[in-house]
């Protein structure tokens, strides 16, 4: 049992206890609402507004430890060997387990199919230097050692790894090329998106060219400066041009049915941790995207 004793009055018991706890705000709640935090001796809500010198009481379980069970998933490996992986993922496979989603992740399939991997980000994502999203396809490299994971780390850092994707956007841009230089934190009207914003951000940039044009799209090639969550789906939605299927900033796909955004991981260039070569992969694009490029130039 842990105690608190409140210096002054006026705020809620969740804000409180999540501010000299540690604990997310959630957790909290979740405690509260399991009758395993008082205020005074007596059971208390998450909303509770607190007055100077109650006496709060929190009995706090410890984490059971989390393990993700080996999963026989197939996976389209483009290249392998002791120290890295590279996968094409396909769509609808999320890269690590997350609530919602705790099996048929990627992670899953790698413990499966992988006898090491690094560990420098837990037992969540073990191999995992960056993730894409669960609707985004193609290449995705992970790591078997620690050596490895820090080397690519750092070229993610230095900008030394390079990751060129491929979507189709709404709309016709006006530029053949361009690049998009604006800041992304996290929505505050919607914790589950980004924005583009001044407020709690950090600098993101997004380098684009034109590869053809249809009526009331764009097939365009991205590069990323910057590796920010959902960058290129925030960045296009900033000018205008979001990304076709993507519902979260844009919305649905009404040529086809492409479960969530065209876009698509084609090619990762890095150099590899071991031997210092430059090696490129690159993942070709799925057959939805391919039918949906050709139903768009039969309509021109």
């Amino acid at each position: 049992m842990t105690e608190w004793i409140t210096e002054t009055g006026g705020a809620r018991l969740d804000k409180y206890l999540s501010d000299v706890s540690g604990l997310s705000r959630s957790r909290v709640q979740q405690l509260a609402k399991d009758g395993l935090i008082t205020v005074n001796g007596k059971a208390a809500k998450a909303s509770l507004k607190l007055e100077e010198g109650d006496r709060i009481e929190a009995e706090i379980p410890e984490d059971e430890p989390v393990r993700f069970e080996p999963e026989n998933i197939p996976l389209d490996i483009l290249y392998e060997d002791s120290d890295i992986i590279v996968i094409n993922k396909p769509k609808g496979m999320v890269v690590h387990p997350a609530v919602g989603n705790m099996s048929g992740t990627l992670v899953n399939a790698l413990l499966y199919h992988c006898k090491d991997l690094s560990g420098i980000n837990g037992v969540i994502r073990p191999g995992i230097v960056y993730r894409i999203d669960k609707d985004t396809t193609g290449c995705i490299v992970a790591c078997k050692n620690d050596a490895a994971h820090t080397a690519i780390a750092k070229q993610l850092e230095n900008k030394t790894c390079h990751r060129e994707y491929r979507a189709i956007v709404m709309g016709n841009i006006a530029h053949e090329e361009g690049l998009i230089d604006a800041p992304i934190g996290r929505d505050p009207r919607d914790r589950q998106r980004m924005t583009v914003t001044e407020n709690n951000s950090r600098e993101a940039r997004t380098r684009f060219k034109v590869l053809e044009r249809f009526r009331g799209a764009t097939y365009c090639e991205f590069t990323l400066e910057t590796g920010r969550t959902h960058q290129i789906r925030v960045h296009m939605k900033y000018i205008n041009h979001p990304v076709m299927g993507d519902e979260k900033y844009g919305k649905k796909c009404t040529l086809m049915d492409t479960q969530g955004q065209v876009l698509h991981a084609h090619t990762l260039t890095l150099v590899h941790p071991r031997t210092g070569e430059t090696m490129t992969f690159e993942a070709p694009l799925p057959a939805y995207f391919e039918e949906l490029l050709q139903i768009l130039r039969s309509a021109q």
